[in-house]
């Protein structure tokens, strides 16, 4: 008989206790104690058992967990007896920054020390007796919500040198989804004031700590040493890229179909293959995601589990800011192909508007690309750098994606559906109308960060490609910024059915210098398609000239005017 699947169960107490489905990751125990290392930084994408293995880690190191044989007995931990009798024998603090995500820095520090305030209730047993005197009692009663800075900062150290003197011995520290506040002020911007707060209480708790005989932090993202972790010089850090506790964090696909053999779901293998694989952690291919394969055997259909489980915001502010390479490269990811980068897994926040390699490395360590190949190559002044060949992680990341640019154009849906209507039945008047709508409406959505451009709308047409892409998958193969002919079109729709018209469109910004009108722009564009013979790979296609349409686009800030050669307003049927 099947166990009882457990959706959001994070309480590894709670799984044992209630025989809910759980796969035995107590091995990561053992790893992590015999590594030795003083204080360990592990990243993983969300949802991926982090909080699980971390409140695991607590049951079975915590005094306050001591003797509870039956949280571990069978399971691989247990078949050591060294780890038995290791089992209950350390002070323990857990902390947890997972629902810090509000939009001001003022509030955010107040719940941080509010958790903060939660963890010295829960050791007020401290209090009594002599183990403090009054000037240290005075402190733990000051630590609250609305705490200075300074105490702040050293509260966590100072309640590890509390608990080391009752117990004899140094504390472990477990701080789960450490990065959680970081980006919500990225997102909120108050990214420096967090970045400051954040500094002096790791620095306290992980650096200066005398009292401190290991720790383990867990989140999505490794964030810059010098941001948060300034002369943190004992810390390992484990990434999606390292080898270490590769199989630790999500399924493997053996525990996957095993899963499916014990819920009589042998026969979905393949299915489940495609929408939830994909997620390589160093040397360990073939990790699923763990969420998404969770809620498959409690409800035995597809679905975006793990993309719907968050808003996404910050992934989708930088795409949508992005430039107009990184678009572009994204329209490579979702027509299935790949792209060769580099990778910075030190995160600067801040400069995520502007740093590509960071970029594409937040979308690594978040879990929607992986790691198809990674080489060492020489680089332009002979030294060696690392190149990822990337791609979207599996089916699920990519629908994930598509509903987002979908949701790109929500304030203006109904005049940007209209827009892909009367495109395809080449209503070149009517196309003009709905544009102007869809720009006027989200124009600056694609260009809110630090330097915007109003004159040069790169960003809101790569968006508005991104958009066809999505809006006519299954009608058109669209390409973008390739070569054709003479030279390089913007966007090309090759018809998937003989039935329907091959369209060319060529953007254009409005130069004042050269061009007098809006109507100017538009000419240019047209005779750049005609001139560089941007047909020729729709010819060669076998597609006939009469079939294929051309459009110029000519943008002046937010106004936009669409020309088209011969200006024809019937074509494709809807």
């Amino acid at each position: 008989m099947s166990r009882t699947v457990g959706i959001g169960t994070q309480d590894f107490e709670k799984i044992r206790i209630n025989d809910i489905f759980y796969i035995d990751k107590t091995d990561f125990i053992r790893e992590w104690w015999e590594s030795g290392d003083d204080v360990t930084l592990i990243t993983r994408p969300r949802r991926f058992g982090k909080t699980l293995n971390m409140n695991m880690l607590e049951k079975f190191f915590s005094v306050d967990f001591a003797g509870r044989d039956d949280l571990f007995a069978g399971l691989s931990i247990w078949e050591d007896e060294k780890y038995r009798e290791l089992q209950g024998t350390y002070p323990v603090i857990f902390m947890s920054f997972a629902n810090i995500k509000e939009t001001s820095f003022q509030e955010a520090r107040k719940i941080i020390c509010y958790n903060i305030e939660m963890l010295y209730n829960r050791y007020d047993f401290l209090l009594e007796g002599g183990l403090l005197n009054d000037k240290e009692k005075r402190f733990f009663r000051g630590v609250s919500a609305d705490m200075e800075n300074y105490r702040a900062v050293s509260a966590v150290r100072t309640l590890s040198e509390y608990l080391c003197r009752y117990y004899g011995r140094k504390v472990l520290i477990f701080l789960d989804e450490y990065d959680t506040p970081m980006q919500e002020a990225y997102v909120n911007g108050y990214w420096a004031d967090m970045a400051e707060f954040t500094r002096g209480l790791f620095n306290d708790a992980f650096k200066t700590n005398p009292y401190l005989e290991r720790a383990v932090m867990t989140g999505i993202t490794r964030i810059s040493k010098e941001s948060v972790f300034s002369d943190l010089n004992n810390l390992e850090v484990v990434t999606t890229t390292s080898d270490k506790y590769g199989d630790m964090f999500g399924f493997t696909e053996e525990e996957v179909f095993s899963a499916l053999d014990e819920f009589g779901l042998s026969d979905r293998k393949q299915k489940v293959k495609d929408w939830y694989d994909g997620f390589t952690f160093g040397k360990c291919t073939d990790i699923y995601n763990p969420w998404s394969v969770i809620n498959y055997l409690d409800k035995r259909c597809e679905d975006l589990y793990w993309a719907n489980t968050s808003s996404n915001s910050l992934i989708g502010k930088i795409l949508r800011e992005s430039s107009a390479g990184i678009k572009q490269n994204f329209e490579q990811l979702l027509d299935g192909g790949s792209l060769v980068a580099e990778i910075d897994e030190q995160i600067i926040y801040d400069q995520l508007d502007r740093d590509e390699r960071a970029i594409w490395a937040l979308l690594l360590a978040s879990g929607y690309l992986k790691v198809n190949q990674c080489e060492t190559v020489v680089d332009a002044h002979g030294g060696w750098k690392k190149e990822y060949t990337l791609g979207l992680t599996n089916f699920e990341v990519k629908l994930m994606f598509r509903n987002m640019i979908q949701r790109w154009f929500g304030p203006a849906s109904t005049d940007y559906n209209d827009f892909v209507k009367a495109l395809l039945i080449g209503d070149i008047d009517a196309m003009n109308d709905y544009i102007n709508g869809v720009s006027q409406s989200v124009f600056s959505f694609f260009d809110t960060g630090k330097n915007p451009s109003k004159k040069e709308p790169e960003r809101f047409y790569h968006g508005f490609v991104l958009g066809l892409m999505v809006e006519l998958r299954g009608r058109y193969i669209l390409t973008s910024n390739r070569e054709s002919g003479f030279g390089r079109y913007d966007v090309l729709l090759e018809p998937v059915n003989a039935a329907d018209d091959a369209i060319i469109l060529e953007f254009k910004v409005f130069q004042p210098r050269r061009e007098k009108e809006l109507t100017d722009t538009v000419s240019a564009a047209l005779r750049q398609i005609e001139d560089k013979k941007y047909e020729m790979f729709l010819l060669e296609k076998g597609i006939a000239r009469e079939r294929i349409r051309k459009y110029g686009f000519a943008f002046r800030g937010q106004e936009v005017l669409i020309g088209a050669v011969g200006q024809e307003k019937t074509g494709n049927s809807i």
